[in-house]
């Protein structure tokens, strides 16, 4: 199925890019997010009329995320958690716990932004968090896990 992309997309292409993705991923992911519509004759002549407000609009997202990284870049949040004398933790920290520690300290972040790549911490101690806030925009943040006392 070809398709106009609205906005950039991770490993598949820029705004106003046409693209042929499996249908599935257009109709389950890509349309109902508003990150596509179908590459048909109306929808190809009213992107090109409207390709300025996409393109202004996807600037001024740009830019948001880029002035959210300012705030949070080199950040670090302390959490509490229950965890045995030996600093294994009897749950884990996640992506929620994180987003939650990050918005409480009054810096908004939500749980998709947090990118943890070998899955949840199971231990006390210092840990770099990836954040990803955009497509083009990424940050390392620091999660310090402490043991409740």
């Amino acid at each position: 199925m070809e398709i106009i992309l609205l906005q950039k997309v991770k490993n598949l292409g820029n705004l106003g890019d046409r693209v042929k993705v499996k249908a599935g991923y257009s109709r389950n992911f890509l349309i109902p997010y508003g990150k596509a519509v179908p590459a048909t004759a109306n929808n190809i002549a009213e992107f090109e009329q409207r390709r300025a407000e996409f393109e202004a609009k996807a600037g001024e997202i740009l830019a948001a995320a880029q002035a959210r990284r300012e705030r949070i870049e080199g950040q670090a949040v302390t959490i509490k958690a229950n965890a045995s004398t030996e600093g294994k933790l009897y749950g884990s920290v996640g992506p929620r716990d994180i987003a939650e520690a990050f918005t409480a300290a009054g810096m908004p972040l939500e749980k998709s932004e947090v990118i943890m790549g070998e899955g949840p911490i199971r231990k006390t101690g210092e840990f770099e968090v990836e954040v990803h806030l955009h497509a083009d925009v990424h940050t390392t943040v620091k999660v310090v896990v402490q043991p409740e006392s």
